[in-house]
């Protein structure tokens, strides 16, 4: 024992050449050292890890390189008992079920531990986790402790990483790479530290110490944030497992108006991969058929942002023209193509006409994006799209929406396919398996299915994958928060799609669910209960869902009211909460690393794609604009260089997030200076100053706009057949449907930012604006006026917990919560 494990393979291997996973760990203290005991699953093997306690800021560990049995991993514990009784001898600290990772903030490492744990489903054999309980312990022996491990900022720190809560909605496998959706799991030979590296890990920086000097992954486990429920339903008999996962990207990770379209990377904000699994429940030791469809959303991938308002629950969009080639757009839909292949299908739900012009303005630019990269692309690899608001449709009956979506979604799973393939259990153990029948089509998912590997089934040994279809290409959904309208898309698309699984399982003859039929109304209730989950998570509320409240029967008034108090549940957490949230999630990623004698995260106007209006210092623009906190591309943050492995022994991947290098961390606070922007209201240079009185048609065939900002020229140029169009499928049931762009004038006008100004957040509520035009000298009057109408909330920024004092305790656990305020 103390040797260092360099040696240890990074597959984790075992002596029988199959994979060891510990499950289950003790951990064990003396005054010099923690000692970890891990075991597998069978009890049969047995590893140690040492911990060195002595060390005040640095972290240091050795890994056995012998598997012991119990009996004999008992006895080395004795024997170190004995050892140390001069010192108090071996103490036992928990009982644990992994390492979630290692911090350091301006003290002391920390050690994050799974305490307790549930399991949430099985895939082949593999079991699925959530966290119910977890645990932080500092490092150093007690003795050894700087004063600073005390300090007033290291503690608020601490209390910071706490309120990323472990116990709701992340969850792990300690044998299945739940990280990466099945079709990857049966093409993709990565295994060990490289999956940590992947997207969907969202402890990769807390565990990058252990990883790197370890070699090995054994003792930690690979965290998935998003959703996860599986449920067993039965059709004509016949059992089968429908599973539904959410992953959330950690790339440019955040809240609602601090994360919002796309960073210099090519990352965009929300970025959700949403896997449908159909597995036929079949006893182990049988084969069993299964198929898995993926799809996508995520911010539109411009550079555009919103500013958090506490006197307006509508805020303007903000567009900026920094990047007039679209190089970051075309960065983001290159990874789509990395991830999931060709076809790329971008499904835009957002509006086609407003008074006001906001979302508009998103899409046309968006539309301009296509195609502007659609010309440098193949044919066949050009970018599929429709741009179609389904914000007019859901003014008509759910069902037609869903009949419509429903057509969409044909086409496109049309031209993805999805995977479906037989497992057989074989005795063989790790073999890769040919197939000699697959088309190699040249992109990255048919260069990955080239070979295919035996998945291990706890249970009964391994699967031989006898394949029939595979999934290349992805639909990506998106509305303004890939929230509300994206979520009913998404379910329109996982019926469809259930249909055609269900049918290459022989579950039904033919490949289609009734929208009227019981296993609809149970896909429905899965998709709505993920849409809720990830509303909450970024956008602070459960998710709108009238048309699915329609679809029951629900009665209007019911809804509406339900409407109204997510959409104030919302407007509550984007105002008074997400600040502290985006902080934590921060400091969880490592996006933010503390320094001593650098400013605390806290102190930064930090999260910010661009300075908005100005030349001036975070500090001073903090001071103010007190209400505004805006939104930071990923490794811009001001870093410390106090960090789990020193920057030189560690290899930085593509997906790691690099910190902000020293030179630039000048003045101006790693912000930086402003780039050109079209804002919707309240700006120096307003896009409705420059929007003539006219139609829709009109304006999007002729209108120019050329402003000279700085020594950037912004012109607005676009054509009235982008409006709603689409190159993948016949759009002329859309035009029957009232969808063409009808004449209306666009307006200027204000909203009143009191509670009960605009309803919805995301379009798809009932709205009861109060307008007021203004023009654009008039708006620093206005915004005065708006203050005084909404007094009870204007609240001082700087005192973070005084805004609570002001809201009852009821109604600030419902926004925390979710729970029903009305019981």
């Amino acid at each position: 024992m103390g040797s260092e494990s360099n040696q240890q393979p990074e597959n984790n291997e075992h002596q029988d050449s199959r994979p060891l996973f510990l499950q289950k760990f003790r951990l064990y203290e003396t005054s010099s050292n923690f000692y970890m005991v891990g075991r597998d699953k069978s009890r049969t093997s047995w590893k140690v890890l040492k911990i060195d306690r002595l060390e005040p800021l640095e972290l240091f560990m050795y890994e056995d390189s012998a598997t012991y049995s119990e009996l004999e991993c008992i006895d080395l514990l004795k024997r170190i008992h004995e050892g140390n009784i001069s010192t108090g001898g071996l103490k036992f600290v928990s009982t644990c079920y992994g390492i979630v990772g290692f911090v350091k903030f301006l003290g002391p490492y920390h050690m994050l531990l799974i305490t307790k744990r549930r399991k949430i489903g099985m895939i082949c054999g593999h079991a699925v986790y959530a966290i119910t309980k977890s645990e932080m312990f500092p490092i150093p022996n007690s003795t050894v402790l700087s004063n600073m491990a005390y300090s007033k900022n290291e503690n608020r720190y601490k209390k910071l990483l706490r309120t990323v809560d472990l116990t709701r909605d992340f969850f792990f496998s300690y044998s299945y790479h739940i990280m990466l959706s099945l079709q990857k799991n049966l093409s993709n030979c990565e295994a060990g530290l490289t999956l940590y590296d992947t997207m969907f890990v969202w402890n990769e920086f807390l565990t990058r110490g252990i990883r790197h000097q370890l070699k090995s992954t054994l003792w930690t486990v690979a965290l998935v944030y998003g959703f996860f429920k599986q449920v067993t339903l039965s059709l004509s008999g016949r059992n089968f497992v429908l599973t539904l996962i959410a992953r959330r990207s950690r790339h440019y990770a955040g809240t609602r108006y601090l994360k919002r379209g796309v960073n210099e990377k090519g990352r965009v904000a929300n970025d959700v991969e949403t896997e449908q699994i159909v597995l036929e429940d079949v006893p182990d030791g049988r084969p069993v058929q299964i198929s898995a469809v993926v799809q996508n959303r995520g911010s539109i991938p411009l550079f555009w942002s919103q500013e958090t308002s506490r006197l307006n629950i509508k805020p303007a969009i903000i567009l900026s023209r920094k990047d007039s080639k679209f190089e970051a757009t075309k960065r983001h839909f290159e990874n789509l193509v990395k991830r999931y292949g060709n076809p790329i299908i971008i499904l835009n739900l957002i509006k086609t006409r407003e008074k006001r012009p906001r979302e508009t303005i998103l899409r046309a630019a968006f539309a301009n994006a296509i195609e502007f990269i659609n010309k440098d692309l193949s044919e066949e690899n050009h970018l599929r799209f429709l741009h179609w608001d389904l914000n007019k449709h859901s003014r008509s009956k759910a069902t037609n929406v869903l009949t419509l979506l429903g057509k969409v979604a044909a086409t496109a799973l049309e031209l993805t396919s999805f995977l479906h393939c037989q497992l057989t259990p074989v005795s063989e153990t790790g073999k890769l398996l040919k197939f000699s029948s697959i088309d190699n089509t040249g992109d990255q998912a048919g260069q990955d299915l080239c070979e295919v590997r035996a998945v291990p089934n706890s249970t009964s040994g391994d699967y031989h994958v006898n394949l029939s279809t595979l999934q290349r290409g992805v639909l990506r959904t998106n509305c303004i928060d890939c929230l509300d309208r994206t979520n009913v898309a998404q379910f329109a698309y996982g019926l469809v799609a259930l249909g055609h699984q269900l049918h290459a399982l022989g579950f039904i003859d033919v490949e289609n669910v009734d929208l009227d039929s019981p296993l609809a109304d149970n896909l429905m209730k899965l998709y709505e209960e993920m849409g809720d989950t990830l509303a909450l998570q970024y956008g602070g509320s459960a998710a709108h869902n009238k048309i699915f409240s329609e679809r029951r029967g629900q009665w209007r008034a019911a809804t509406q009211s339900q409407e109204l108090f997510r959409t104030l549940q919302r407007y509550y957490s984007n105002a008074y909460m997400d600040a502290e949230k985006q902080d934590a999630i921060n400091v969880f990623l490592g996006h933010f690393r503390p320094q001593e004698g650098k400013p605390a995260l806290w102190e930064l106007d930090s999260d910010q794609h661009y300075n908005v209006g100005g030349h001036a210092s975070s500090l001073v623009m903090e001071n103010s604009r007190p209400f505004i906190k805006r939104s930071l591309s990923e490794g811009n943050l001001i870093c410390g260089s106090s960090c789990p492995v020193k920057e030189n022994e560690t290899e930085q991947t593509d997906d790691s997030d690099h910190p902000l290098p020293e030179s630039a961390k000048g003045g101006s606070m790693g912000l930086s200076e402003s780039t050109p922007e079209i804002s919707t209201c309240e700006t120096d240079i307003s896009f409705a100053r420059y929007t003539p009185s006219m139609s829709g048609r009109q304006l999007f065939l002729d209108m120019q706009l050329e402003q000279r900002l700085g020594s950037e020229s912004v012109r607005l140029r676009e054509r009235v057949e982008s409006v709603d169009f689409s190159n993948f499928l016949d759009i002329e049931w859309l035009s029957s449907s009232g969808n063409s762009c009808e004449e209306e004038t666009y307006e200027r006008s204000a909203i009143i930012g009191s509670p009960c100004g605009v309803l919805s957040s995301d379009g798809l509520t009932v709205e009861s604006k109060a307008e007021t035009s203004f023009s654009a000298i008039e708006s620093a009057s206005s915004l005065k006026r708006q203050e005084q109408i909404s007094g009870d909330l204007n609240i001082d920024a700087k005192g973070s917990n005084k805004h609570i004092t002001e809201f009852s305790e009821k109604f600030v656990h419902w926004i925390n919560n979710g729970d029903m305020l009305f019981p």
